[in-house]
């Protein structure tokens, strides 16, 4: 399959370079487990053939069964407090202890703790929570609730999103890697274009025009019986729309009765620089849903945040999964927040985000591969240009592997954006040394293609 055509936010395992990295990185003992895992597990893209094998990590770093470290800048969005945090181990191994699981039908205080806790975070009046053991499954919560609350089932969602791997997040979401051929999805699952400036289907080069925005309310008034629009606040490409996006979509929603669910699985809790990435955009949805670096880098866990007039599933089952007030879990995520309010994380995402973006910029007037350079808080893309009118998707490849052997992990989406998204607890000295990295990475490219 021609890989300029598989638009994904994950890395496509379709490349012989994969090959090459392994004859000249990983030693006899990898390369039997690798062979061990190819063999026991089910394979599936995005995730086989295995790059490596992990051995440890720690704050910012991964390390592998050879002992080299790398600085991870993809860590599936789960590091937000960094690997192996301290305070979460506290918490995770003192729960563990006291009360490792609670029962249906009974609640816990690290439940309740952390329920309260996110309402008191959570923008405007969205103040009744319900927990699940993953983002695909808060999703499918959040589904569900907005199909009794309204009546309605259709709903509208972005090409290219991803909001899990279940047959009900696909249907939402918008990779072929995930869609195609599947079989029937959800029924009435419309799709528009994302606001994405750079590649826009109204060319708007470069900078919204809105069209897209616009595009959202004509299929809410065509429709006319949608449930919900439902969208990740900002793509892990990233995208990132403009403030005045949302607050057409949100009044289009108001307009036409439909909800407003926003995913912020990958990005809540620090990663744009602010608790919950709608506070960018000064709306409120009708719910959001959160996970990821919920589970303080070491659980899966997830949340789905509502309004109050959405408690109105009280005789149907809305969630009852049977980790759903999992106290250790709870636990974990109490302390990661606790960690990054005590520690003051997001000022420190703000100022280093900056930082890393111009470090970044400097890089984009050196080199003319570079086509664009943006980023919110730790969410962080640099796109690449197309090459002989094609786009760059060996050239991006060969960048990751080159930028690998150098100690620095990152992935690549949509083919052709480096996405770099590392701990919130990184240094400077660090930031300055995946900045060197990618630079020699440029460099040698650059000579490549001379």
């Amino acid at each position: 399959m021609d890989k300029d055509k598989l638009r994904s936010e994950g890395d496509i395992n379709i490349t012989v370079s994969r090959g090459d990295y392994w004859e000249t990185n990983i030693d006899d003992d990898t390369v039997r487990l690798l062979e061990m895992d190819n063999k026991y597990f089910l394979h599936q893209s995005l995730s086989t053939p295995c790059l490596n094998v992990m051995e440890s990590c720690k704050g910012s770093s991964i390390v592998d069964m050879e002992g080299r470290s790398y600085l991870d800048f993809h860590g599936n969005n789960v590091h937000q407090v960094g690997f192996g945090n301290p305070n979460v181990i506290k918490a995770i191994t003192k729960q563990m202890e006291e009360l490792p699981f609670c029962t249906r039908r009974y609640t816990n205080k690290p439940a309740i703790d952390l329920a309260k806790k996110l309402v008191e975070l959570a923008p405007g009046d969205l103040n009744r929570v319900l927990f699940a053991p993953s983002g695909a499954l808060a999703i499918g919560m959040a589904l569900k609730l907005a199909r009794v609350k309204t009546g309605r089932f259709k709903t509208i969602s972005m090409w290219d999103s991803f909001h899990g791997a279940s047959l009900d997040a696909i249907s939402i979401g918008g990779e072929a890697i995930f869609r195609s051929e599947i079989g029937p999805l959800l029924p009435g699952t419309e799709h528009v274009p994302p606001p994405d400036a750079q590649n826009c289907p109204w060319d708007c080069a470069g900078e919204c025009t809105l069209k897209c925005a616009d595009y959202i309310e004509y299929v809410l008034e065509k429709e006319g019986d949608v449930a919900a629009v439902i969208a990740e606040t900002v793509r892990s490409t990233p995208y990132i729309p403009p403030k005045e996006y949302w607050h057409k979509v949100r009044a289009a929603c108001d307009r036409h009765g439909a909800l407003l669910i926003l995913d912020e699985i990958p990005h809540c809790l620090g990663r744009t620089g602010t608790m919950f990435t709608v506070e960018h955009y000064g709306i409120v949805p009708d719910m959001v849903v959160i996970g990821k670096g919920l589970g303080g880098g070491i659980f899966p866990f997830a949340a789905l945040i509502a309004r109050e007039e959405l408690n109105v599933m009280k005789d149907k089952a809305l969630g009852h999964y049977t980790h759903e007030k999992n106290p250790v879990a709870c636990a974990a995520s109490l302390a990661a927040i606790k960690y990054l309010e005590d520690e003051n994380i997001l000022d420190h995402v703000k100022k280093i985000s900056q930082y890393t973006l111009d470090g970044l910029q400097k890089l984009q007037q050196k080199y003319k591969l570079i086509k664009d350079v943006r980023g919110i808080g730790l969410l962080i893309g640099v796109e690449l240009a197309n090459v002989n009118g094609k786009k760059p998707v060996d050239e991006a490849e060969r960048i990751m592997y080159m930028a690998l052997e150098r100690g620095l992990n990152f992935k690549l989406t949509m083919g052709n954006i480096l996405t770099l998204t590392p701990a919130l607890t990184i240094s400077y000295d660090e930031m300055d040394k995946a900045l060197s990295i990618l630079e020699s990475c440029f460099e040698e490219i650059s000579g490549l293609q001379a």
